[in-house]
């Protein structure tokens, strides 16, 4: 049996299919398209209509790639940029009237969840209790539980795309524009800092574009590998080096980077110092990469539905 499922982020849109067998995903495909569908989101209040048209194209692509799959239902979420745009229902009625979609707008606590039951799905010790860190192009997801499930969640907006959006002036990055983002990070980051120092945290989880593209980044694929990226340990200081690595580099010199998206060159130098700003204030040494995260934890649910529907 094959599922599948897609994410609308603030940056880029993501499809996942996924070859089930007894209640396993014993194959994977994932595959994204850069939509930018937060670009001046923070600061219209509003999906523009460029956005929406790279959105809607992306969206009929990746249902044809479902439907020639045998995929008939899929989910489809949308995150950050849509859950805040003030026209979302534009885009969701386009949606629903172009394509044939139907687009659930989930909050930020129930995106965190999703991160939570797709990173605990693709663990192999599931008694330890985790944090699962999903720095996203609008918002940064924190969840602490563990197999008996989540003890704490908070969604902050604190995001790569809203960020470069809102601090970086110039090319390559000033460090005026580096020392604002910096302190204006640490102080939104401040009051989740405080509360998670109160957990016993066995090990740190990172998902999403930003730490991927890090781990990537350090690996120095030329052609990026889902087997390599999933369980790599990603340290404090190998992130500092590629943060200053970034910085020291104008935009069309990081897209020459290897490991690096040139689509995601913009937005990496923002991701990269939220990462390095939560890494310090936890005081933590190293983070694990995950390549399950939101896509295989609504395959799971989708998957739970049916299990709970045969049983009754």
């Amino acid at each position: 049996m094959k599922m599948g499922a897609i994410d609308i982020g603030t940056n880029s849109m993501r499809i996942f299919i996924a070859k089930i067998e007894n209640g396993c995903i014993v194959e994977g495909f994932k595959d994204l398209r850069t939509t930018r569908m937060g670009e001046n989101v923070d600061e219209t209040g509003r999906l523009s209509m460029d956005a929406i048209n790279r959105n809607i194209d992306a969206l009929k692509e990746f249902i044809k790639i479902a439907k020639k799959e045998g995929i008939k239902y899929m989910p489809i979420i949308a995150t950050s940029a849509v859950r805040d745009a003030k026209n979302k229902e534009t885009f969701i009625k386009r949606a629903k009237e172009e394509v044939g979609a139907k687009i659930e707008v989930i909050t930020g606590e129930r995106e965190a969840a999703l991160g939570f039951f797709g990173v605990l799905r693709g663990l192999k010790e599931k008694n330890k209790n985790i944090l699962v860190i999903d720095i996203g192009g609008g918002s940064t997801e924190f969840i602490f539980g563990n197999e008996s499930g989540i003890k704490h969640l908070v969604s902050i907006n604190v995001g790569a795309v809203r960020m470069t959006e809102k601090f970086i002036t110039t090319d390559p990055i000033c460090k005026k524009d580096t020392d604002n983002m910096i302190k204006a990070i640490d102080n939104m980051l401040e009051k989740t800092i405080y509360q998670l120092g109160k957990f016993k945290i066995d090990k740190v989880i990172g998902i999403g574009g930003t730490v991927t593209t890090i781990a990537a980044v350090a690996q120095k694929l030329e052609v990026y590998d889902r087997e390599k990226i999933h369980n790599y340990e990603l340290r404090k200081d190998e992130v500092k080096m590629i943060l200053n690595q970034f910085l020291s580099k104008n935009l069309k010199e990081r897209k020459q980077i290897v490991g690096l998206q040139p689509k995601r060159a913009d937005i990496i130098p923002a991701g990269t110092i939220i990462l390095d700003r939560i890494l310090t204030g936890l005081n933590i040494d190293d983070i694990k990469i995950s390549e399950y995260d939101n896509l295989e934890g609504l395959v799971f649910e989708e998957l739970d539905k049916m299990k709970d529907r045969l049983d009754k």
